[in-house]
């Protein structure tokens, strides 16, 4: 894709003209506000297209070390995912109607756009980036969880990582799920207790739970309030701590939880079942 355009006034609007001209459907004054919103919060895309700007005028001699031609190649590989991601994102936005129109306009969505494509540009894997982009277009698209919990889950996806997504998912594939299934869906034979393997799933699951992400399962009375669980009779103790891969206490999606995963692991959704 060529992205270099003498006729437009500036990089971002090369840019947005570029990404648009793949859907010439969504070449909307909204979707444009939504293209520049993450192009101006992505720091390096601007000095990307002015040095390879520079690189193709003609008639300019230009010297690059090797450092200097690898970042250029590396992240004209990342402007090619980035203008796929965001033509996806415009794709999935199209035609959702005027009241979806007048949110994407608005100066709180557009505030969520850049931070988004800040954690997309700070992502390391492409799973984490298809996360993003299925959470800024669910937050366009729906209107059924506060920007303040969209801000919550971005910041969930800067700060955790795929390891803490494979529990995640396997959580929501088998609410009720105990330790040991969730390590042996996702990993197959038990570790050792006194292991690094098992230091990290144990960490992992503290992580998830002191997020709010996932919980042991708890029981709740007519009124919704969680019921305390019976005390354990004395002298049943068996000798040994309990173990990392325990295969008694089931686990479940906090309500916060269901909510992350319906935004971020599920296309478009019209409403978040409960």
């Amino acid at each position: 894709m060529d992205f270099i355009s003498e006729s437009q006034p500036s990089d971002e609007e090369k840019l947005a003209e570029a990404i648009l001209a793949l859907e010439p459907t969504n070449r909307q004054r909204v979707l444009r506000k939504v293209i520049m919103a993450a192009l101006g919060a992505i720091p390096w895309v601007g000095s990307l297209l002015n040095a390879a700007q520079a690189y193709k005028e003609e008639g300019t001699q230009i010297r690059m070390d090797a450092l200097q031609r690898q970042w250029l190649e590396e992240h004209k590989i990342k402007m090619q995912h980035l203008a796929r991601d965001l033509a996806e994102v415009t794709q999935k936005l199209s035609g959702q109607g005027q009241e979806i129109e007048d949110r994407l306009e608005s100066a709180e969505y557009l505030a969520l756009v850049r931070k988004a494509f800040r954690a997309w540009d700070n992502s390391d894997t492409e799973q984490k980036r298809q996360y993003v982009r299925l959470l800024i277009a669910n937050a366009g698209a729906t209107l059924t969880v506060p920007d303040d919990l969209v801000r919550l889950f971005l910041d969930w996806l800067n700060t955790y990582h795929e390891a803490h997504f494979m529990v995640i998912r396997e959580v929501y594939k088998g609410p009720g799920i105990t330790r040991r299934y969730i390590w042996e869906r996702i990993h197959g034979k038990l570790p050792q207790e006194n292991s690094s393997e098992a230091d990290l799933f144990k960490l992992l699951i503290a992580d998830l739970s002191f997020g709010h992400v996932i919980r042991q399962h708890r029981e709740t009375n007519m009124y919704g309030q969680f019921v305390k669980k019976p005390s354990s009779p004395k002298g049943s103790s068996s000798g040994t701590m309990k173990s990392a891969f325990d295969d008694e206490e089931p686990y479940e999606l906090t309500e916060l939880g269901k909510k992350f995963v319906h935004y971020v692991f599920t296309d478009i959704v019209p409403k978040i079942s409960g």
